[in-house]
């Protein structure tokens, strides 16, 4: 395949060959299209956790111009975290493609647009359009969180989702919450948006981000913009049923309902106070540590991010 070349004189490819989109399209598909557009292309397959954000980091080391992810939402968050935490002051662009589970961020971009049509458009041209899209910083385990993080019924539909194997995609998550509807009891907690208490009580979920979108389906920030410098909190307390919100965050009918809080911030807090530990995850991964109580900081426009023309704003 020959394609004419773009903008980008160097690029370097990061796939996850474990991601786990149903859909997956081979990897040599995807690097023959990015070479035609690229005249110089490194291609790296990830071979354990970490590798794609180390990769990134190595990538921004060398004056990539621009870093193409193929991967889930966790993969993408990885090399995100690699081209902030890379310390250079202009990082690499980031193109992320979907070939993975939820495959939000994605979304949150491209609007789920064919990839084929937006790696022609990103990287071809004569010059990128460009995101400086917003990141967080979670206090408790350091980890940089890209498309957002939460806490509850969030956090325990993606511990379900990772035992089944007969589901792929989207279906996979929105499967575990199915399963959770009938018996799902809602934790003791605490949420402070900016140093004020927004929520204290039964808590179903809470959402910290972002984008609007987690896995890939659920609404649960509407208001969302990934680069207006604020971080949307919404928390639903136990007066509304699974079954309920699950139907109403397709679309983001579950804002105005009694129990759902929704605000926005630079710093939140989340906690559950009974002493247990919390159950909670950012960008489609289980934190592990332990913590009852997590904090997290909003970091503004660290991540250059290659995009369509910049959309109205959703608020």
């Amino acid at each position: 395949m020959t394609t004419e070349e773009g903008w980008a004189r160097s690029a370097v490819l990061i796939a996850n060959p474990q991601a786990g989109s149903r859909e997956r399209q081979p990897v040599d598909e995807v690097v023959a299209l990015c070479a035609g557009l690229v005249p110089h292309l490194d291609v790296v397959l990830t071979e354990y956790p970490g590798h794609a954000e180390e990769s990134a980091a190595k990538a921004a080391a060398s004056a990539a111009d621009a870093v193409v992810v193929l991967g889930g939402d966790g993969t993408t968050r990885e090399a995100a975290s690699g081209l902030v935490r890379s310390g250079r002051a202009e990082p690499p662009a980031m193109l992320n493609l979907p070939f993975g589970t939820g495959n939000s961020f994605y979304r949150e971009i491209w609007a789920d647009a064919p990839w084929r049509q937006v790696v022609t458009k990103a990287l071809g041209g004569a010059g990128p359009r460009l995101r400086r899209v917003d990141m967080a910083h979670v206090r408790e385990t350091g980890a940089l969180a890209l498309l957002g993080a939460g806490a509850g019924l969030i956090a325990d539909a993606l511990e379900v989702a990772q035992g089944m194997f007969d589901v792929q995609g989207r279906d996979r998550y929105q499967r575990a919450v199915a399963r959770l509807m009938s018996a799902y009891t809602p934790y003791e907690g605490r949420v402070s948006v900016d140093g004020e208490i927004v929520h204290e009580g039964p808590v179903t979920l809470v959402n910290v981000g972002g984008g609007r979108y987690r896995a890939g389906r659920f609404k649960l920030l509407p208001h969302s913009v990934v680069d207006d410098g604020l971080l949307d909190v919404c928390v639903v307390g136990g007066e509304m049923g699974v079954r309920e919100l699950a139907g109403l965050t397709h679309d983001g009918g579950h804002l105005g309902h009694p129990g759902v809080t929704y605000r926005t911030g630079t710093r939140c807090v989340v906690e559950r106070t009974d002493g247990r530990p919390l159950s909670f995850e950012h960008d489609g991964e289980l934190c592990t540590a332990g913590s009852s109580r997590y904090t997290i900081d909003l970091l503004p426009g660290v991540l250059p991010v290659l995009s369509p023309a910049v959309p109205e704003s959703g608020r």
